[in-house]
């Protein structure tokens, strides 16, 4: 019988494949660290469908950053459906046990059935995928509260309003805590979810624990309102991503996400630039401004009441055919501007009023509203002054591009008064406001002038609000109408009196 050797080549190169698989392979290695590196990435990994957008990597960013920071705060503000709740709510607890499997988590949100919702989804999570090197205790189960096997770490959900006796937390998870406008609105719903704050979860915070609160707003007195007015509120870290970026660069702000002024978030739900325009106009100002930008108003307002404003549903001018528009029967009539301080298209607002005397009343007419440069201001200053061809007198703040847009057109139009402002905003909005609430000033409705919408929130807002334009160009025009007459001792004639009894049909006796 003949023997046969191996062959000592193939011997070899049998052994050195042998080693090659079982041999650490480091690429396959550090892809396997970056898929659990951010809550992003692990969604990415666990969930086919998960969809990463520069705002969820910036949440993701702000996550990181909170887990290593000891007694952190966190509020993060973004609009609806934009996939906060499923990252922060879900991905993130989830990460977090990964890393840290001895994190005891609480997460809310405003019902109970939503937060069950949260913690079933992280619980079948981790069940559906060992690969994550966990495992759920199998006597500590239950959608509203669960443990991991062998560790001290789990998740416990409630809703708002819910107790949380012997459940301490490492971490709390807010997720929206209030779920519409009627709750929003509602006083005494938002005192009984501060009350749950102060009285039942931030009396189970461990020592060092963090907190991150993700919410659509509706209120300038929700949670994250009272939060941030609080004694400690200076503690809370605050990242806000608006739907449209509206930061002033001239005052040195900035965009959450290094947008450009009037760059719309870019859509987890693939939502196109015509999208977020029909949106806008469909949800209205207020609305817009607080679940979309993330800063809702007051809903009473603070200097200027939304209830205390008069409107008039028919035009009060007759437009010709060259567009200019005629009063038959005024008093007074003016424009007040109020430009903006940097000649760029990502400056403040100029605003433009143009506003009528009839006796005692002061009526807004007509409005120009936008993001100007210097050419575009001075075309602005034009076309509303050739609209209104009446309107002689131009009242222009003496400051910003005020003094250079009056150097510029005194030649050509006439009436360009420039205005030195008399005390801050706040005090020459507080001087006029006793006028609206009198119901002296009426506004367009908003049938008849959509854009009026823009002007009440504003001033509502006022004077905590991002904005102020309309509101100085409104308080110059009444203070020129009105209050400057009647500090120089003038009176409204009797002439004026019956014109006022006449609009109500009174009879004068």
């Amino acid at each position: 019988m003949t023997s046969v050797l191996p062959d000592p080549l193939n011997v070899w190169e049998q052994a050195a494949r042998a080693f090659e698989l079982r041999a650490p392979n480091p690429v396959l290695e550090q892809a396997d660290v970056d898929s659990w590196r951010t809550p992003g990435t692990l969604a990415a990994r666990l969930t086919r469908s998960t969809v990463q957008t520069p705002a969820l990597a910036l949440v993701d960013d702000e996550l990181q950053r909170l887990m290593d920071t000891p007694d952190g705060r966190l509020i993060i503000t973004m609009p609806p459906q934009e996939g906060k709740s499923t990252r922060v709510a879900k991905d993130f607890p989830t990460w977090v046990l990964k890393h840290r499997p001895w994190t005891r988590i609480v997460g809310a949100s405003y019902g109970q059935g939503l937060a069950n919702r949260n913690g079933r989804a992280i619980r079948n999570l981790i069940a559906s995928n060992p690969e994550l090197g966990m495992s759920i205790a199998a006597d500590n189960g239950s959608a509203s509260e669960w443990q991991l096997a062998g560790q001290d770490g789990g998740l416990v959900s409630v809703g708002i309003g819910a107790g949380l006796t012997g459940r301490p937390a490492d971490l709390m998870i807010i997720d929206d805590p209030i779920k519409d406008r009627k709750e929003a609105d509602s006083e005494v719903y938002r005192q009984s979810v501060w009350d749950w704050w102060t009285d039942v979860a931030s009396t189970r915070l461990a020592p060092g624990a963090q907190v991150v609160l993700i919410l659509t707003r509706w209120h300038d007195d929700d949670l994250a309102g009272r939060l941030l007015a609080a004694e400690d509120g200076h503690l809370w870290r605050v990242v806000n991503i608006p739907a449209q970026a509206d930061h002033d660069p001239a005052k040195g702000e900035t965009d959450a996400l290094d947008r450009a002024v009037g760059e719309y978030l870019e859509s987890a739900r693939g939502r196109t630039r015509a999208q977020w325009e029909a949106i806008k106009t469909r949800v209205g100002s207020r609305t817009w401004s607080a679940l979309y930008q993330g800063r809702p108003s007051s809903a009473e307002g603070t200097i200027f009441k939304r209830e205390h404003w008069q409107f008039y549903d028919q035009p009060l001018w007759i437009e010709r055919e060259d567009g200019a528009r005629i009063l038959t029967q005024y008093d007074d009539l003016l424009i007040s501007w109020d430009m903006a301080f940097k000649s760029t298209a990502g400056s403040d607002y100029v605003a433009g009023h143009v506003w009528m005397r009839r006796g005692a009343d002061a009526y807004l007419l007509d409005r120009i509203h936008g993001r100007l440069d210097f050419p575009a201001t001075l075309l602005a200053v034009r076309r509303l002054a050739a609209r209104w061809p009446q309107a002689l007198l131009k009242l222009v703040e003496d400051k910003a591009n005020g003094t250079a847009v009056i150097a510029m057109l005194t030649r050509s139009i006439p009436g360009l008064v420039p205005i030195e402002p008399d005390g801050g905003k706040v005090a020459r909005a507080t001087a006029v406001s006793p006028l609206v609430e009198a119901h002296n000033v009426w506004l367009p409705a908003p049938e008849l002038c959509p854009w009026v919408d823009e002007v009440i929130e504003e001033a509502a807002a006022f004077p905590t609000g991002k904005h102020d334009d309309d509101v100085d160009a409104m308080s110059q025009a009444l203070n020129r109408l009105i209050v400057q007459p009647l500090l120089a001792g003038e009176t409204f004639t009797e002439e004026d009196l019956d014109d006022e009894l006449a609009r109500f049909r009174i009879t004068p006796y």
